[in-house]
């Protein structure tokens, strides 16, 4: 089984079950010790750096659009999206956004910690008028904040 890392996979004593892969800016994401060592110790047993391709990080944004997570997604977890539908594998990650949107391109995934995610719609409503948008910003009706609720 091939899978894709997140950072998080960094901090906690998983094993790892086949060929590893992550990209370069979750290596940047690791800042505590433990979890540079656990990086170099998956990299003397194989795991490899990659950087996705732009076409899946068209088809990670495209689908991020659609359930109406692409405002919340860091350009990490674009990056481990991407990968992870490149290869194809499984990708590894307890952000429940990135599993949203890997749920909606057909990414397999596994949680560390946390439940698996269900899928979720996202929609944006206004908090002063209550009208609802496709997408976050100010209201262009009251000028009140639209925020992210789910549906």
């Amino acid at each position: 089984m091939m899978l894709v890392l997140d950072a998080s996979f960094f901090f906690a004593e998983f094993p790892v079950e086949g060929a590893a892969w992550t990209t370069p800016s979750v290596v940047e994401e690791l800042s505590d010790t433990h979890a540079k060592c656990r990086f170099e110790v998956l990299t003397a047993a194989g795991l490899r750096v990659r950087e996705p391709r732009e076409e899946e990080l068209a088809r990670v944004d495209a689908a991020a659009l659609r359930t109406g997570d692409s405002g919340v997604l860091s350009g990490t977890d674009r990056d481990i999206l991407a990968l992870a539908l490149e290869l194809p594998a499984v990708l590894v990650t307890d952000d429940f956004a990135v599993q949203n949107v890997a749920h909606r391109l057909g990414i397999e995934t596994r949680s560390i910690r946390q439940r698996p995610a269900r899928p979720i719609r996202w929609r944006y409503r206004c908090t002063g008028c209550g009208r609802y948008w496709k997408e976050p910003g100010d209201c262009p009706i009251c000028g009140a904040p639209i925020k992210r609720k789910l549906k």
